[in-house]
């Protein structure tokens, strides 16, 4: 496994024994020049100021547009630099900003758009097909492969159990298959509202809320007894408290339908992938920061195991390892909004490290695998031929610590001396499923210019999780995980997708975009978008027009024109 260079910890600590650095980034070829005080700094150049040292290809936009400037033979200083400080006689190393990377031939990866979450409305109706019509022949104009849709448990299932309504779905698939574009599928067991991007609001079925009034263990529940409503706790996966069904059997009754229901879609190949809801958003992870319990960024989250079912079983483990006095969470692990090195738990030397830590992040990590274990097992049942996929969020933030706290909290055991994402990654290998990771459009100096005191290293992250997915050989797909319309964010992801000179020449399999949206319409946005596209097909990302306008919105102008 080879690790992100982000398990250098910091503060001196040595990596693990394991680990290989082999990210390009983290030394970048430089020339060194003398730079006359006169000088203005060439737009050629990009250049951050470190301790009079400059590195290329980590600046910001924002640092770009203090330092960069046209080079002019013998000019005179026409603006105020903090860069034109340099002295004649000191030596700055500065590297010429690279060419954009031409991906022209390079590997195809398959480019879906998510469908906007309001698509269908709570009588499980499709809204206003007509507008979805034109976004789809929008999007089918610049080659996108396919779209993702939600399929909400708690619209299918509202009312009465295993009575399914997917009315609104079927319209929905009908539309897509006639634009002959591919359905990615997710199965949606969690609420939607609350978290990032959410605009609409559609809760768990009806029943399964009414037997929550009675037994709110059912949720996940944090150790102020707080219970989250947004998806079931995994500690009833196998226990009979719905209706006298168990929660895996209720997932594995609504795959079936799903199948049933849509068996031609799967048939001729419209259905291209599965993707299984396994925790809130959709995402394998604890609930561990919620906005709505006062969770934010960049807090460490919280543990959620208080429900009965869940210390049930971590009682268990503490008999069987002979310590029943482990048979509790950690008392010093802070609140939602902590930062690691206020806590006993978290803090460099912690309890996390120590005998007691090791046993209960263990045991908490791996009811997350077994979890996912048990639900893939029955969804390769229900969805048998059918490639299905898993998401797993990027956790970023305090990434650069030795705990990795709003990691553990989330149930993926990596701190800086384990790889907690293997375990993870050979349980997807076992059902043959394809891992699907966010935050790829992130770069880690865009966190620590706006968050500096998180620590995050998205990119650290995303290169470890990628890899540990590569390295048993499972597909892997991603999505960016916040709205992204420029040109270096593309890129971003451009380069994760492909990355450059790998020996084996590995790459992503699919990548979702997030999300359709009247912004993303815009015609300069547009624009940008379609060429990320012709990039992820193997194009040059060129050939939009000598205007820069693609032919649907030309076509567009013109009608106009002869309208006036």
């Amino acid at each position: 496994m080879a690790f992100s260079p982000a398990h250098f910890c910091q503060n001196g600590w040595p990596l693990n024994a394991h680990s290989t650095v082999s990210r390009a980034w983290l030394s970048p070829p430089v020339v060194s020049r003398t730079l006359p005080a006169s000088w203005r700094l060439s737009s050629r150049f990009v250049i951050q100021y470190n301790s009079h040292r400059f590195y290329g290809n980590f600046a910001s936009s924002t640092v770009r547009s203090l330092v960069s400037s046209k080079v002019e033979n013998g000019g005179e200083n026409t603006a105020d630099h903090p860069i034109d400080t340099v002295a004649d006689n000191e030596i700055a190393d500065e590297p010429l900003k690279l060419r954009e990377r031409d991906f022209a031939g390079s590997p195809y990866v398959p480019v879906y758009v998510m469908l906007p979450l309001s698509i269908i409305n709570m009588n499980c109706e499709l809204v206003d097909p007509d507008d979805l019509l034109h976004q789809l022949r929008t999007l089918k104009s610049i080659n996108v492969d396919g779209v993702m849709v939600d399929c909400w448990w708690g619209i299918v299932e509202a009312h009465t159990p295993q009575v399914y309504n997917w009315s609104g779905y079927k319209r929905l698939f009908q539309i897509v298959r006639d634009m002959q574009l591919k359905l990615q599928v997710v199965m949606s067991f969690h609420e939607c509202g609350g978290n990032v991007g959410d605009d609409v609001h559609i809760p768990l079925p009806e029943w399964v809320r009414e037997i929550g009034q009675s037994n709110p263990d059912i949720f996940f529940t944090d150790k102020e007894g707080r219970h989250n409503h947004e998806c079931l706790s995994w500690g009833i996966d196998k226990e009979r408290v719905l209706k006298g069904r168990t929660a895996v059997e209720i997932y594995f009754d609504y795959m079936r339908s799903f199948r049933v229901e849509f068996d031609e879609f799967f048939a001729n190949g419209i259905i291209s992938e599965i993707e299984i809801g396994l925790g809130p958003c959709g995402e394998l992870r604890y609930p561990s920061y919620p906005a709505n319990h006062g969770w934010q960024y960049p807090g460490i989250g919280e543990f959620q195991c208080y429900d009965q079912y869940l210390l049930e079983s971590l009682t268990k483990a503490a008999e069987a390892r002979g310590h029943l006095f482990w048979a509790k969470g950690p008392d010093n692990a802070g609140h939602y909004n902590s930062r690691p090195h206020e806590t006993g738990f978290f803090c460099d030397g912690g309890e996390y490290d120590s005998y007691y830590g090791r046993f209960f992040l263990n045991w908490y990590s791996k009811v997350l695998v077994d979890h996912g274990d048990r639900v893939l097992a029955l969804a390769n049942l229900a969805f048998e031929g059918t490639c299905i996929a898993v998401k797993l969020s990027g956790i970023h933030w305090w990434y650069k610590t030795a705990s990795h706290a709003a990691e553990l909290t989330a149930g993926f055991y990596n701190p800086c001396n384990r790889d907690g994402y293997a375990p993870i990654a050979e349980m997807l290998q076992k059902h043959g499923a394809a891992l699907n990771f966010t935050c790829v459009e992130l770069r880690t100096l865009d966190q620590e210019e706006g968050f500096p005191e998180a620590l995050a290293d998205p990119e650290g992250l995303v290169w470890q999780v990628l890899n540990s997915a590569w390295d048993v050989n499972i597909p892997v797909l991603s999505e960016n995980a916040l709205p992204c319309y420029d040109r270096e964010g593309y890129n971003k992801i451009l380069e994760n997708a492909k990355p450059l000179n790998d020996p084996d020449g590995r790459h992503l399999s699919a990548f979702t975009y997030l999300r359709l949206t009247p912004v993303l319409m815009e015609t300069h946005n547009f624009v940008e978008f379609e060429r990320f596209v012709k990039r992820m097909h193997g194009g040059s990302g060129s050939g939009s027009g000598r205007s820069g306008i693609p032919n649907y919105l030309k076509n567009r102008k013109e009608k106009r024109k002869l309208l006036i």
